[in-house]
């Protein structure tokens, strides 16, 4: 039995555009659900970085365009971006320490938009998934990247769960899939 749900696919194949289409869903249909996506930052046609947006609606940066090359010590970095690990953190985790907390009879969804490279630099943000992984009354609607380059432990160890159903998102499919992925949340839900 699926209790987990999560999306895979090439960077800017529409898995964060589905995962919306299927938060707005479940809410309309009073569904309880709380989490967080990542938005492209643009700035005059350019992408300068990603900021996170939980769905109670607070918005901070993950990530920027580094504008010098000399980094200092303390900063993380996935390719141009630097990572704002304490903007991520205080967004990110009260909200997942908070959904695997409530006392609700009904499961649920706890949505993590996404679980990559630059969010797997905070070990306290590792531990609150796998708690929430790991909770009776949280479903988790996530993503995750496709395996590229060296494999992200956290990412394997989701992909290969026995209780996570993933959906791998690709041009061909990504318009048509939402009813499955909803069906797929909901069955969990149950």
């Amino acid at each position: 039995m699926s209790r987990h749900v999560f999306l895979t696919g090439p960077p800017g194949i529409g898995k964060t555009t589905l995962i919306q289409k299927v938060t707005q869903a479940l809410k309309s249909s009073g569904v309880p659900i709380d989490g967080f996506y990542t938005e492209e930052v643009r700035e005059g046609g350019r992408r300068t970085g990603f900021d996170v947006v939980t769905l109670s609606g607070n918005r901070g940066p993950l990530s920027r365009v580094s504008s010098d090359s000399s980094a200092s010590r303390r900063e993380y970095r996935v390719g141009q971006y630097v990572v704002d690990l304490v903007s991520f953190e205080q967004l990110v985790l009260p909200m997942l320490r908070n959904v695997s907390h409530g006392g609700d009879t009904e499961k649920r969804i706890c949505v993590i938009d996404e679980i990559g490279k630059m969010e797997l630099f905070s070990q306290a943000f590792i531990q609150a998934v796998r708690q929430t992984l790991a909770g009776s009354g949280t479903v988790v609607l996530g993503t995750i990247p496709i395996p590229k380059g060296k494999p992200l432990d956290l990412v394997e160890e989701i992909r290969s769960r026995k209780d996570v159903k993933v959906f791998n998102v690709s041009k061909e499919n990504r318009n048509s899939i939402l009813q499955d992925i909803l069906a797929a949340v909901e069955s969990c839900r149950k």
